[in-house]
């Protein structure tokens, strides 16, 4: 417990006191377990301090877990200036069964190889090369795409007329709804082929045409200058 107490002190800044008590009992008890993690089989590991009362209260707390998890990297990882640190990001999702929990739906697993009912996360992480140790910073759930087709699926009846519908359109297989990862990764590509300071440059040029754009092109030159 006091090896775990001395990881969680670099969280004072951002946490309080018995938050991070009950960070560290919390800790504590997952370390300890095997199997399903729930807050009723925590409560049963933690020593005194962790009741079920107390972990409800504690998870139900608005917490910056961004910023939490930024601290550990900045206090643990960060420390050797001949590391190589590596941006990474990474799909992961974890077995689930049951239909009330939020965001479960069918995704692949890549360690089973075929699609199983899960939940879904994207993680952004530092990797250390050094190390080889991946720390995450930012976890997003990926929840289930729900289509207007699968709410109104039907079963068709037999006998019914075949072929293409009557007044249906062609179709442009290239507008296609995007996931919200491949939209940000083609946002990611796009970037990379635009030259922004050439842009820039663009935008203050018709400013600078019109009399009422005259100060704000100012401001853009003199954030351009502090920039270089």
């Amino acid at each position: 417990m006091l090896e775990i107490m001395t990881f969680l002190g670099c969280l004072s800044p951002i946490l309080s006191y018995p938050s991070i008590c009950q960070l560290g009992c919390i800790s504590e008890a997952i370390f300890a377990m095997s199997g399903p993690i729930t807050m009723l089989g925590i409560s049963r590991w933690t020593s005194s301090g962790g009741s079920y009362r107390t972990i409800q209260r504690f998870f139900n707390t608005t917490l910056n877990w961004p910023v939490i998890r930024w601290l550990f990297v900045r206090h643990h990882l960060l420390q050797d200036k001949d590391d190589v640190i590596l941006i990474t990001d990474d799909e992961v999702n974890v077995t689930k069964s049951g239909k009330k929990t939020y965001g479960i739906g069918r995704f692949f697993s890549s360690l089973v190889g075929k699609v199983v009912p899960s939940v879904y996360f994207l993680n952004l992480s530092l990797t250390s090369v050094k190390n080889r140790r991946s720390s995450p910073i930012i976890m997003e759930q990926i929840t289930p795409q729900i289509t207007k087709s699968s709410k109104n699926k039907t079963v068709q009846k037999s006998g019914g007329k075949t072929g293409r519908p009557k007044g249906s359109k062609n179709k442009n297989r290239k507008d296609v709804e995007l996931s919200p990862y491949f939209f940000f990764l083609r946002l990611v590509n796009i970037l990379a082929k635009v030259d922004v300071e050439n842009m820039v440059k663009n935008l203050i040029t018709i400013i600078c045409l019109t009399n009422t754009g005259k100060i704000f092109s100012l401001r853009i030159i003199s954030v351009l200058a502090s920039i270089k």
